[in-house]
């Protein structure tokens, strides 16, 4: 309103107001459309218009047009709406004591001049020409002498709403006189639909009244006459001294009202009288409950299904809480009616159960501090009077003695409210919730009854609707106790979960009723129809026919009758296609009330009930009134459904409605089901936002749609919270629980002395329990808390996944997509979570059993829920495992930026620094014997071993799928291949150092060879790298044993599949890449014969390695190894098999580098072989000379006897008597090498190094260990002849494909067999180990130990380009001669 007259200088502003409110004074009800919704106006105009012009027409009967009661009912809800956003922009000021926030000055509303606008208000209603201004605040004066307009114009809304206030004053005086004068009778059972309507305008009128006392009225109406006096020459406003009189008469509020209604007090006493009986029905649960008011069946005869016991009242239920409005409003402004007999009792009910007063919405009044300041004085001047007044009247002393009591109940019942309110409420809830749970089940299995018992669903909902809202309304009310006046909280617990089930069971109603909603419209469609014909009839007596109704009213009951008749027929037809507006059939009813209440109408209500009711059946205004109400069955069911069944001033609480369901929903009377009930209500809160405040829609919407969002957070919080109690050490933790051995062995020792009756009870240092604990009656309860958290969990699970989306303005919830998000969020936190112990890396066999725990609870969630649960875990894992694009890998083409997950990102991290390269300096060594690495301390939790054998791998196989195998291979092939850049830069730098190596040991010279040596730069950090290599390549072994199990353990035809190919892949040079493929394929899972060999080569091919020159000197350099330093430090550890700085990974890097770097050499010079002769090789190429792997494979073997050759020359050149140790890890460690490269024999060494050197070697070493295994090779089955057969070292063709070996590679294997192992397999893994050594895949496992030859065997081979003969067999020898060159003293 003010923007639209903004543009308007402020005199004609003002006279344009003025000129307003003298032109809407008296307009009637159509100047009230401001404040009524579109819809609500232009229907009420026109009914009124309607209605006005039917009793303009009658001339003898003068009717009452209800319809401007019905409108003044809706203003005034507008009315407190604007006083509501009033206060809302103000900051909620406190009149009393007149203390004003920094925010209702900033407000814009007053002049920011405090001291002017607060002694304006004070000194009401004085004028501010007396108050002397000036002398209080000059500046602030001439300041808003300046912007006077500007103030005019902000207040002027605010000033029309306080003359609103007063025009609605005096219509509804008017009307309200009018009603209660004219009506004849307004008892609820006669003349119920004017007696609500009367009612309701009568309490709005009181409310807007009590309302306005916290609005500052009188410092807006001051003010702004002080500015109107600045800015129109010291002229006060035309309507100041009507609203300075208004708002004086009503300061404060009850006051103005005892006197404005005193003439209606007498009409208002009957009423509480007549509603009496139906308010003691409502606080006497036992009753209820006994006589079954609220049930659908007879309580005493179950076998009656329609209760028709109390009809009447228990329809009369469903308005008991505008009833108790009626009592605690009436009563307290029409004191004087307190004084009839009944009245005290009924006052005395309701005031004990509620401690304030609801104006609007969330505003309220203290209720018995208002009734002892200005309800006792009145009752105490009657009593007064009645006193003096003894002498004189009869009925004096039962006035005196009626006064007394209700003196002395109010005086009481303050205190009787404050401790027994709550109580009381209680126990009605405890009596609702159960009620409307046998109601719920009831009508869902009997749908067809829930028709003829519409009005007492609604019954029931009005009462619980009540009940919730009567809760909140008093949660956070502070109450002064009179006599002592301290404040006293009301104590109302938040932990009830009362609310929950009244929440759920209204709900659950409503649902019911939208059901059944054709069947209930069905029900009151044949109602209707049968009614018309009663009603003809009773028009029909003879009683009414003497009546001689006049045209109008006659016309009108005919009307009512074509209007029934004309009702569709429902049968044989699709009821919820029939459209039925029964509003003028209601219209019209009302009209004939409208002339029949009337006191000045000739023919009223008394003269039909007696020319009816003798026909022994219903009367007509009873059947009228039964049709009226089942009319609204048909078209107006949701409203009504709204009315008795909506929570949406439950929105002005929502804050504590959260509170409530966070304390109750996961307690011990929660229930799941009830998150359904919490979350609807939100959809309702939208409807709390009046038209006249439009800006209250969004701020209303908002907040619902946060409310929503907490809830949900919250339910997803308890949903978490359930799954992670299952997942936890005490949940189904504390049933998988396993003992390792020493454990077991440990607890049967302890309880076998237990169970010797001399012994004393030990206490458990174990910190296991004794068996049989679980079945002690006393330990029952973490075995119910598992079975009851798994019920809830299944329960709410249930629940969200069959719940309607909930929407709220433009906002849909899906609770099953949440729950989903929830469920698979949470399992991605928990596999992080679980991923780091408190120190460091899980274990991976660990994390493997967490997460089939917590896999397990999910599917027993997924059972209940209609969405697949399992796929999304899939999801998860992969993208833990592999993020980047799956494209790539179908491809097998390496991307610029491979993305990993972060689990296993972090996994594999933690592997390749902590295991590979040490960087804690943990002291990790790779165990030959055991499969595994070793620790000397712990690598953050635990040791190396702990996390690094076969069982730990195959753990981190099965969590991480091939994706983070992929992964982890790949990051040791990117440490190798820095690994190898570095031999390759090693190489480059001291090719010429190399060259004159290799010479001078060709030609024998000792001293030229130890010079050169001594040239070579860096050596110790070349060895330090290599044997890094050397344990990448034993940690990708492993990690592809372990793959291979897994796969064989999983998917057992694609890993024979796979090992069928493999030994069939073609050898062709150069390789298809399909082929290749393939063949790195097969490596993963280790089904290839040689895995170190493929593992390099395929680390070269990838990045352009063994291309120069000088890496035909590789044997040579490694070679110079054996004058390193790193052999000063070392020993040979019989039990795990190796060396104690992990010199034995030096020799697996020295075999794979050597075999994968010759293969590439000799492909890529082929390869320009070809480009040469441009592709046509059989012109150019000799077909002797093509290559093949046969070639290959006698180069490699070659190169690797050059390389044994040269390495026992210098360690057996450089060795002297001060230097012996030295020697003896340097010759283990050649046969070391001998053993691990399939190509060479074993026996390789010999011609250079005799092997009773070496026999003498391990006897000495076994002879001083520990170890129990036995070292003689007859008491071994390990080493007979057939056994040791089985371990003859194959050729590169054996592993390639089992084709036919060649009469050369014969030559080379005939005279050569391994021996197995016959030491360091400790006590848990002899038979494993054992098994393994047979195993013909795994001959490159290290198996170094004493060497036991047949008698049967002869060792004859060719050399290659040593071409050097071993003669005889050396067993003889070995008879013969028991030591060798070394003499040991």
């Amino acid at each position: 309103m003010a923007k639209s007259r903004s543009h308007f200088p402020t005199q004609d502003v003002l006279s344009s107001a003025q000129a307003a409110v003298r032109s809407r004074e008296w307009e009637g009800p159509t100047r009230w459309t401001e404040y009524l919704g579109p819809e609500i106006a232009s229907r009420n105009n026109g009914g009124a218009e309607g209605a006005a012009t039917q009793t303009s027409s009658s001339s003898s009967q003068k009717g009452l047009n209800m319809q401007w009661v019905y409108q003044l009912t809706h203003v005034a809800e507008g009315l407190m709406a604007k006083m509501y956003r009033l206060n809302q922009i103000l900051d909620y000021p406190d009149l009393v004591s007149h203390i004003y926030s920094e925010a209702f000055w900033k407000a814009g509303l007053f002049p920011n001049h405090p001291r002017i606008c607060i002694l304006l208000e004070k000194k009401f209603p004085e004028h501010h020409s007396k108050l002397q201004l000036e002398r209080v605040d000059k500046l602030a004066l001439d300041a808003m002498n300046d912007s006077a307009e500007v103030h005019l114009q902000s207040l002027e809304p605010w000033v029309q709403l306080l003359l609103d206030l007063m025009a609605f004053r005096e219509q509804s005086l008017r009307l309200i006189l009018d009603l209660s004068s004219t009506v004849i009778t307004l008892l609820p059972h006669q003349n119920s639909l004017i007696l609500h309507a009367f009612m309701d305008l009568f309490c709005s009128f009181v409310r807007v009244n009590l309302f306005s006392d916290k609005i500052p009225r009188k410092m807006i109406l001051q003010t702004y006459n002080l500015l109107h006096a600045m800015a129109r020459n010291d002229r006060d406003c035309d309507f100041y001294h009507r609203l300075i009189q208004f708002v004086d008469s009503y300061d404060p509020p009850l006051k103005g009202l005892h006197e404005d209604l005193n003439f209606v007090s007498p009409r208002i006493g009957e009423v509480l009288e007549a509603v009496g009986p139906i308010v003691f029905l409502s606080t006497d649960t036992r009753k209820l409950r006994n006589e079954g008011f609220l049930s659908p069946f007879h309580p005493r005869y179950p076998d009656i299904l329609t209760n028709s016991a109390h009809p009447m009242r228990a329809q009369d239920l469903a308005n008991v809480t505008s009833y108790r409005e009626w009592v605690l409003f009436g009563y307290l402004v029409c004191p004087d009616e307190l004084l009839r007999v009944t009245s005290v009792d009924i006052a005395l009910v309701v005031m004990k159960e509620n401690l304030v007063l609801t104006l609007f919405r969330d505003e309220y009044i203290l209720l018995h501090d208002e009734y002892q300041l200005y309800v006792l004085p009145r009752i105490l001047e009657s009593k007064k009077m009645a006193k003096s007044g003894r002498t004189k009247q009869k009925e004096a002393d039962l006035e005196y003695s009626v006064a007394k009591q209700v003196e002395k109940m109010i005086s009481e019942v303050h205190e009787q409210a404050l401790y027994s309110c709550d109580a009381i409420h209680h126990e009605r809830r405890i009596l609702l919730k159960q009620e409307i749970g046998r109601m719920v089940l009831f009508f869902t299995d009997q749908p067809s009854l829930l028709a003829p018992n519409i009005q007492m669903v609604f019954s029931a909902l009005a009462f619980a609707q009540s009940e919730v809202l009567w809760y909140f309304q008093h949660v956070g009310v502070a109450a002064s106790k009179s006599k002592t006046t301290r404040v006293v909280p009301v104590e109302t617990d938040p932990n009830d979960p009362t609310i929950g089930f009244l929440l759920d069971g209204m709900d659950r109603l409503c649902c019911l009723v939208r059901k059944y909603i054709a069947a209930i419209r069905g029900y009151a469609l044949s109602y209707l129809s049968s009614c018309a014909g009663r009603i003809r009839f009773l028009l029909g007596t003879p009683g009414m026919v003497a009546l001689d109704l006049d045209a109008t009213l006659k016309g009108l009951f005919q009307k009512i009758v074509q209007h029934l008749e004309n009702i569709p027929k429902p049968q044989g037809e699709n009821i919820s296609a029939i459209t039925c507006d029964l509003s003028e059939l209601r219209t019209d009813w009302l009209s004939i009330l409208m002339i029949v209440t009337s006191a000045r109408s000739s023919i009223n209500i008394r003269h039909l009930e007696k020319a009816t009711v003798s026909t022994g059946k219903e009367g007509l205004l009873s059947e009228g009134n039964a049709a009226y109400n089942w009319s609204r069955c048909v078209d107006e069911l949701e409203s009504q459904l709204s009315k008795y069944g909506s929570l949406k001033k439950l929105y002005f609480y929502h804050q504590h409605l959260t509170t409530v369901f966070r304390n109750t929903m996961f307690g011990p009377e929660g229930r799941p089901q009830h998150c359904c009930a919490w979350l609807g209500v939100a959809s309702s809160f939208p409807e709390c936002a009046s038209p006249i405040v439009p800006e209250e829609m969004s701020k209303i919407g908002r907040d619902a749609v946060l409310y929503v969002e907490s809830l949900i957070e919250s339910i997803m919080g308890g949903l978490e919270g359930l799954i992670n109690i299952l997942d936890s050490e005490g949940g189904f933790g504390s049933l998988e629980m396993q003992l390792l051995p020493d454990q077991a062995a440990n607890l049967m020792n302890l309880t076998s002395r237990l169970s010797l009756p001399s012994a004393k009870s030990p206490k458990l240092s174990y910190g296991f329990h004794l068996p049989g604990y679980e079945s002690y009656p006393e330990n029952n309860n973490s075995i119910k808390m598992l079975e009851a958290a798994l019920q809830r969990l299944t329960n709410l699970c249930s629940v969200l996944n069959d719940m309607e989306p909930i929407c709220v303005l433009n906002h849909v919830f899906v609770l099953r997509e949440y729950m989903r998000e929830c469920i698979l969020g949470n399992f991605k936190r928990r596999l992080l979570t679980v991923l780091k112990t408190d120190s460091d890396l899980q274990r991976p066999s660990v994390l493997e059993s967490l997460i089939h725990r917590h896999t397990s609870i999910i599917h027993l969630a997924e059972q209940h829920v209609s969405m697949d649960l399992t796929q999304g875990i899939r999801e998860i894992l992969l993208a833990e495992t592999y993020s980047g694009p799956v494209s790539s890998l179908q491809l097998f083409e390496k991307t610029a930026e491979q993305q990993t997950g972060s689990a296993t990102e972090a996994v594999c991290n933690w592997y390749i620094e902590n295991i590979v390269k040490d960087v804690s300096g943990a002291g990790i060594i790779f165990a030959p014997l055991h499969r595994c690495f070793k620790s000397t301390r712990p690598v953050g939790g635990y040791f190396a071993e702990s996390v690094t054998d076969l069982r730990e791998l195959k753990s981190f196989v099965r969590t991480f799928g091939t994706y983070g195998v992929d992964r982890l291979d790949r990051m040791l092939k990117e440490h190798t291949a820095a690994l190898l850049n570095c031999i390759d830069t090693t190489l480059r730098a001291n090719r010429e150092n190399l060259e004159a190596v290799a010479g001078s040991m060709h030609s024998g010279d000792r001293m030229e060879t130890e010079a050169n040596i001594k040239q070579i730069v860096d050596m110790d950090t070349m060895v330090r790298f290599c044997i890094q290599a050397g344990q990448a390549i034993a940690f990708g072994s492993l990690l592809a044993e372990a793959s291979g199990d897994v796969l064989k353990e999983g998917a057992p035809l694609i890993y024979s599949l796979l090992a069928g190919v493999a030994k069939h892949l073609p050898d062709e040079i150069p390789e298809k890449k399909e082929i290749r493929r393939m063949r790195r394929v097969a490596n993963t899972v280790n089904v290839v014969g040689d895995h170190d060999f493929e593992w390099v080569r395929s680390i070269l091919e990838e990045v352009g390695g063994a291309t120069d020159g000088s890496w035909s000197l590789l044997p040579y350099l490694f070679a110079t190894f054996m004058t390193s330093s790193i052999w000063n430090t070392t020993a040979f550890n019989v039990d795990t098999g190796g060396f104690s700085n992990n010199v034995h990974c030096l020799a697996r890097c020295i075999c794979a580098v050597i075999a994968g770097s010759e293969l590439i050499r000799l492909e890529r010079e082929f390869q320009q072989k070809q480009s040469l002769s441009n592709g046509h090789i059989s012109e150019t190429l000799d077909p002797a000379e093509t290559l093949n792997y046969l070639s290959i494979e006698a180069s490699i073997k070659s190169t690797m006897q050059l390389f044994i050759k040269f390495s026992a020359g210098i360690i057996l050149d450089s060795w002297n008597e001060s230097n012996r140790s030295h020697l003896i890890a340097k010759l283990i460690f050649l046969d070391q090498v001998c053993e691990i490269s399939p190509y060479l024999p074993r026996s390789s060494l010999e011609s250079h190094v005799p092997y009773s050197i070496l026999r003498s070697v391990y006897s000495q070493y076994y002879s001083n260990s520990s170890t129990p295994m036995a070292l003689t090779s007859s008491a071994s089955p390990r080493h007979s002849p057939a056994m040791s057969l089985a371990h003859a070292s194959p050729s590169l063709r054996q592993h390639r494909g089992g084709d036919t070996i060649s009469p050369q590679s014969n030559v080379h294997d005939s005279g050569y067999f391994k021996s197995s192992s016959a030491h360091g397999p400790d006590q848990y893994e002899t038979d494993s180990v054992g098994i393994r050594s047979i195993d013909h895949k795994n001959r490159n496992v290290r198996r170094s130990g004493p060497l036991d030859y047949s008698l049967s065997r002869k060792s004859k081979f060719v050399e290659g380009s040593t071409s050097a003969s071993t003669g005889p067999s050396p067993l003889p020898r070995f008879a013969v001669s028991r030591s060798g060159p070394i003499s040991y003293k």
